[in-house]
């Protein structure tokens, strides 16, 4: 009798070590993926998207004898993409430091199923609902370009504005439904991304969620990104034709500084170039034309250089030799720090060559214009 408890106490010990064993998070993902009838040599691969939704491969691996596996690590959870050679698409899912199962899908990618987390349950969940939403979507839109009945095509129209309804209030009901969940962080993060979304809800969802969740490194870094937006945004609304010209002063090219009050004329343009860039230096004889045309009719022009990258040996140098080879004889300021430029973050600068229109006031009327619609604005302005 002795011997058996002693044989069960050990078997207990066992498979309790076992379970203990199964719930210690590990230290790295790993994915374990059955293919069914997907042949050998076939790639797989784990992407991540960036701001122009273009996939980024970050991990490869190859089945064989229609299984593969992915092992790595991550910082934070975050979108991945799942996606194979043979298979049209790709699947996201919440990447974590964990255990995942998934079974392909060889014909749709979209029912391939990938377990594992309860982040990822959720993202799953949310999926299916606005995957399902989307094909009533398509089916109404179906209906509404083949009927004719003036009574079913308003019932239509009014399932229409239900369904737009419902999928702008998903986000935010899922958030609700996940408050201790590291997903509502993801889909928080990810409707960041979007130009419509509304930022001052989505930081009160962000402080919904409990606090152990909120004040995560992810959290934390959610809270940073909608505080960089909502400058962004704000930028942005200060650059819009109409608004007044966000003021500024910078240190011109022999140290002393001018502030935009200062080089106001009757017309002003704010042109955004470095020497570095190619456009802005193609651009630079027909900003010399018009300059040289309505200046004494009342036009200004402040350059602001956004040189300072780390490939320039010598960023004030490099300024200073393309204003004179390019015949720039207006007024010039530059910090020398690249899109860090204060004044290049004041207007919203992503790109460049930019340009903004000012009247006397400093009032902007006009923003990006070149070539032949620049001197246009510009005569309709003095003229």
């Amino acid at each position: 009798m002795r011997k058996l408890l002693s044989i069960l106490t050990l078997c207990l010990l066992i498979i309790g070590c076992k379970t203990e064993e199964k719930k210690m998070p590990l230290d790295g993902y790993r994915i374990t993926g059955e293919a069914p009838g997907v042949y050998n040599g076939i790639r797989v691969y784990l992407q991540t998207s960036d701001e122009r939704n273009r996939k980024i491969n970050q991990d490869t691996a190859i089945i064989m004898n229609e299984k593969f596996v992915f092992e790595g690590k991550v910082d934070n959870p975050q979108i991945w993409y799942l996606s194979v050679n043979s298979i049209n698409g790709s699947m996201p899912f919440i990447i974590e430091n964990d255990a995942y199962d998934v079974t392909l899908d060889k014909d749709k990618i979209d029912k391939t199923v990938i377990k594992g987390t309860e982040a990822n349950d959720a993202f799953n969940a949310y999926f299916e609902d606005m995957r399902e939403l989307g094909n009533r979507r398509n089916k109404i839109m179906g209906q509404l370009r083949t009927s004719q009945d003036a009574s079913t095509l308003e019932n239509l129209n009014n399932d229409m504005l239900g369904i737009a309804t419902d999928q702008s209030n998903i986000l935010y009901k899922y958030i609700e439904k996940n408050k201790g969940n590291v997903a509502s962080l993801i889909f928080i993060g990810n409707e960041l991304n979007s130009k419509d979304s509304d930022v001052d809800k989505l930081e009160t969802s962000l402080n919904s969620l409990d606090e152990d969740v909120k004040n995560s490194t992810l959290g934390k870094q959610i809270a940073i990104k909608i505080d960089q937006t909502k400058k962004i945004r704000a930028a942005e609304g200060a650059t819009e034709i109409g608004s007044m010209a966000p003021q500024f002063s910078a240190p011109t090219p022999d140290g002393k500084q001018l502030s935009l009050k200062d080089a106001l004329g009757k017309v002003t343009i704010i042109d955004f170039w470095a020497a570095w860039c190619g456009p802005c230096r193609r651009e630079n004889p027909n900003v010399v034309k018009v300059y040289e045309k309505y200046h004494d009719k009342g036009l200004e022009i402040i350059g602001v250089s956004l040189d300072g990258t780390g490939r320039q040996k010598d960023p004030k140098e490099a300024w200073v030799q393309a204003i004179e080879k390019d015949n720039l004889t207006w007024s010039h300021v530059s910090n020398l720090s690249y899109f860090n430029d204060p004044v290049a973050r004041a207007y919203n600068i992503k790109s460049i060559p930019a340009t903004f229109i000012l009247d006397e006031t400093g009032k902007i009327v006009a923003k990006n214009l070149r070539g032949a619609a620049l001197e246009a604005k510009i005569a309709e302005l003095l003229n």
